[in-house]
């Protein structure tokens, strides 16, 4: 009796045995094989989700056939603590393998932030709230100038305060090297005057070629202890910085004194006006050699340049003669 009980027992454990080695191999070929995605899909998995929420989430979407199985494949491998938070591209027909590899990795889907030159830093925060990719709240609005203007690369969830701190680290790595860079007659006292002076140089040209010659107008001038007298700072001293001002500067704008007006301060302003690009910044350190010391719209998108007062009249004569034209239009 004790040998047929035995008997029975190694039978049922053989049996046993039998079954979750297949249900082992079945596991594992599923896990390996071919998922249910007839195309690619993009899936989004938040911060903190437990490895339990990203397998039902993951079934739900149709993108692994069980979660279950996903979970076991995870815990088996040793990464149901390595899932990585962010957006993912899963390929078509992506086996529960290929999807854990995909998250484990952290390679998530990357979009464009850009950032265009010559935004203030308060444009920049507003942008940033703005866009539903990024999350966080920004504290402080960064100090003018200190933000690199550029297209970034983000992953959906990243914080905002996280991009500003890349955009903060690149304006200064730029700073830094274009100011060993700089000529070695530069009246620019430090690299502070010379990102204000190409925040300057950045508001007041949208051709990228003109900024060296701008620059060098610019450093001229300031040479010549004669004030920079550029509009953009008025502008800036009138609105913070704020958005664009709403309409046409008066008379009593550019006599009207704040800490920005450079028609009324002598040399440059106490900080930037805006978020200068890397070639407004060079522009500023390694300016054109030029004996302008004027220059004023022409009416094409570029500045007519002078290096006399009474030319300079005559350009601002015929600049203003294509403005009535076109208010007349």
């Amino acid at each position: 009796m004790a040998r047929h009980l035995a008997a029975n027992a190694l039978t049922v454990l053989f049996v046993l045995c039998l079954v979750l080695a297949g249900l082992a191999i079945w596991s594992f070929r599923s896990f390996t094989a071919p998922g249910p995605l007839t195309e690619p899909r993009e899936v989004a998995l938040p911060r903190g989700a437990s490895l339990t929420a990203v397998s039902e989430r993951l079934e739900e979407q149709g993108v692994i056939a069980s979660a279950t199985i996903f979970r076991l494949g995870a815990r088996y491998r040793g990464e149901d603590q390595a899932l990585k938070f962010g957006e993912y591209e899963i390929p078509a027909a992506a086996s529960m393998e290929q999807v854990l590899e995909i998250i484990v990795s952290g390679r998530s889907i990357q979009h464009r932030v850009t950032v265009a030159e010559g935004l203030t830093s308060w444009e920049v925060v507003e942008l940033l709230r703005a866009n539903d990719l990024l999350t966080g709240e920004i504290e402080d609005t960064p100090p003018e100038g200190s933000l690199a203007p550029d297209t970034y690369f983000v992953s959906r969830g990243m914080s905002r305060a996280e991009l500003i701190g890349r955009m903060q680290a690149a304006q200064a790595r730029i700073l830094e090297a274009a100011w060993e860079m700089r000529q070695p007659d530069t009246p620019l006292r430090t690299p502070e005057e010379a990102l204000t002076l190409a925040s300057i140089i950045e508001k007041e040209t949208g051709v990228a070629e003109e900024r060296p010659l701008v620059g060098g107008v610019f450093v001229n001038r300031l040479r010549r202890g004669m004030r920079i007298q550029s509009d953009p700072t008025i502008i800036y001293g009138l609105t913070e910085g704020q958005g664009p001002l709403d309409r046409s500067l008066t008379r009593a704008d550019i006599e009207r004194p704040t800490a920005y007006n450079t028609y009324v301060i002598d040399r440059l302003p106490p900080g930037p006006i805006a978020n200068p690009g890397r070639d407004a910044i060079l522009a500023a350190v390694r300016p054109e050699e030029t004996d302008a010391l004027y220059f004023v719209a022409d009416g094409t998108g570029g500045h007519a340049f002078a290096t006399t007062l009474q030319e300079h009249n005559r350009n601002v004569a015929a600049w203003r003669r294509i403005e009535r034209e076109r208010q007349g239009n």
